[in-house]
């Protein structure tokens, strides 16, 4: 199968994945509204249909945060994204470094910090969660820092983990001992070829930016047993002052959904924001990204970097997205897919398709530049 869209990965995934694996890819919290909202309500967005002005030269180029890149995505932290591929977070990093595009490399990978920067020809982003061991955040962030990581993406949505019931129902979460290593093993029996290749050739598949803190217990289970335990529920404004002193590059918060929210991250200091609700995987029924991306823009103007990501499987969908108020756009699910459908060449391709969509959009809009990619270009219903 030639995968044509990023819902053509989604489908090589679905097919190529153990199905505890896929379903942690595709699945949101509860009933999964938000989930499905993320996306209906961003193929609402109209765009204005302009002709007869000269689009032979596109540029699609932009700038976040100090350093120029190649088209105005980054690829967003995604969680045990190594086991979709074999060594896949190294993979999508170098895939994304031949786009010119940042990679983000989550806090729970399955790729560490030193085994990316290794593979790393420019510096990447860093992702990191609150957790209650101080001493231990400060390693990493150390760490980070050490490697030479160009940003640090704090995720403040996330306090205790989202009830994700398709997790429960795969095996994933939810089924300690045997039970649950019985039907994971028995699900990748099913996919022989991710066997082959990640299961039996992509070890170790220990989380490696937390194995020392895991220690020997190192399943699956014991993952979310420490996530569970570890992720801080107390945290408060004041704690990311903790955060700030630690950290001097670029501060991004990710999670961000309400104006009042967004106005105190500009209080705090931090360089930039993303619109995001987990992608569906937290509070299930909140608002859609392209529903609340609009006034954060609005309240915070040009005091930090607004970003956003959810829902987004296009490069049409990155244009709306940046006509409605963004200066950047994360994806997540779509790199996910793609890397698990056709490894480092899969991410590349989907890359090369968000382009190619990009610049049909743009100039069936009018458009030449990503700059002046703003409300202008949205319909009037």
């Amino acid at each position: 199968m030639k995968a044509a869209s990023v819902l053509d990965y989604r489908e090589l995934a679905r097919r190529r994945l153990p199905h505890f694996l896929f379903e942690y890819i595709d699945g949101g919290s509860y009933a999964e509204v938000t989930l499905r909202r993320n996306i209906a309500e961003l193929e609402k967005i109209a765009l204005r249909q302009r002709v007869l002005r000269d689009v032979s030269c596109l540029d699609l180029t932009t700038t976040l945060f100090g350093r120029k890149q190649g088209l105005p995505v980054a690829l967003a932290p995604i969680g045990l994204a190594g086991l979709n591929a074999r060594r896949g977070e190294v993979q999508a990093l170098r895939a994304a470094e031949a786009a010119g595009v940042p990679f983000c490399l989550s806090t729970v990978s399955a790729c560490s910090l030193d085994e990316v920067a290794e593979a790393a020809a420019q510096p990447f982003w860093f992702q990191l969660y609150m957790i209650r061991d101080r001493g231990f955040m400060r390693e990493l962030l150390a760490r980070a820092c050490e490697r030479g990581c160009s940003a640090l993406v704090f995720t403040v949505d996330m306090p205790v983990p989202g009830s994700r019931y398709r997790d429960y129902r795969s095996g994933l979460a939810g089924a300690p001992g045997l039970g649950g290593a019985a039907r994971r093993f028995w699900q990748a029996a099913q996919r022989p070829a991710w066997a082959w290749d990640v299961g039996l050739h992509g070890r170790p598949h220990s989380l490696g930016n937390v194995a020392s803190v895991l220690g020997a217990k190192s399943g699956i289970e014991d993952f979310f047993a420490w996530m569970r335990n570890n992720f801080d529920p107390t945290i408060t404004w004041k704690d990311l002052e903790f955060i700030r002193g630690e950290w001097a590059g670029p501060l991004i918060l990710k999670g961000v959904l309400d104006v009042e929210d967004a106005r105190d991250a500009v209080r705090l200091g931090a360089d930039g924001l993303i619109v995001s609700n987990h992608g569906g995987r937290q509070l299930d029924g909140v608002l859609s990204t392209a529903e609340a991306l609009p006034p954060i823009a609005d309240a915070v103007g040009d005091a930090l970097t607004v970003l956003v990501d959810g829902g987004v499987r296009s490069g049409l969908d990155v244009v709306r997205m940046l006509a409605l108020g963004a200066k950047g756009v994360l994806l997540g699910r779509a790199w996910a897919y793609a890397l698990s459908g056709g490894g480092q060449a899969g991410v590349a391709h989907m890359l090369a398709l968000i382009e190619a969509e990009m610049r049909v959009a743009m100039a069936l809009t009018g458009v030449t530049r990503v700059a002046d990619l703003d409300r202008s270009v949205l319909a009037t219903r």
